[in-house]
């Protein structure tokens, strides 16, 4: 969306942003981390959504209400999908929402949109467990676009593609089926 007239624009990256199934780096302290979360997904899709639009009142705010509603109907409708990340209770069960991510899955691809922490390793942990319910017999053709390589990104083992690999990646993605944690039910 361009920031000056709230007109949306699309953006086609290159290089590409990705991240493979079978590239992500989980370091020993995040597999630490990872224990101090329950993850789940499609459970709470809105509330992750609207975590992600909080933004400091002096950052660009992307995800408007517009956004909000079309990316509600697309998870509606099966085709796009959250994983959260939750802190521990007393008991072991899950008690508040502390990170996630959102994001289309069309076949092998999830093209991730954003996500958010409100603790430190929070959204590791998202993009941990995005990457296990995406392992199958498939794995090599999975995709995650994640348009953009960040050095946070980078620190996972995402990397950058040229338009014309991604474009041959993404052919072989969208060929696959779903992970099962994102079929249709």
């Amino acid at each position: 969306m361009r920031q000056s007239t709230g007109e949306l624009t699309w953006w086609s990256a290159d290089p590409r942003g990705i991240l493979t199934v079978d590239g992500l780096r989980v370091t020993k302290s995040l597999r630490r981390s990872q224990q101090r979360f329950r993850t789940t997904v499609d459970e709470r899709f809105d509330e992750v959504v609207e975590a992600c639009a909080h933004r400091d009142a002096d950052a660009y705010h992307w995800i408007t209400d517009e956004i909000r509603k079309a990316y509600g109907r697309l998870h509606q409708l099966g085709r796009a999908h959250s994983v959260e990340v939750w802190t521990l209770d007393a008991d072991d069960e899950p008690s508040a929402l502390v990170g996630g991510l959102y994001g289309v899955a069309l076949g092998g691809l999830f093209a991730g949109e954003s996500m958010f922490h409100r603790r430190p390793d929070a959204s590791k942990v998202a993009l941990v467990a995005l990457v296990d319910v995406r392992r199958d017999e498939h794995v090599a053709d999975r995709l995650i676009d994640l348009q953009w390589l960040t050095p946070h990104l980078a620190s996972l083992g995402a990397t950058e593609v040229a338009r014309d690999e991604y474009l041959d990646r993404l052919r072989r993605a969208l060929a696959l089926p779903p992970p099962a944690a994102f079929a249709p039910t």
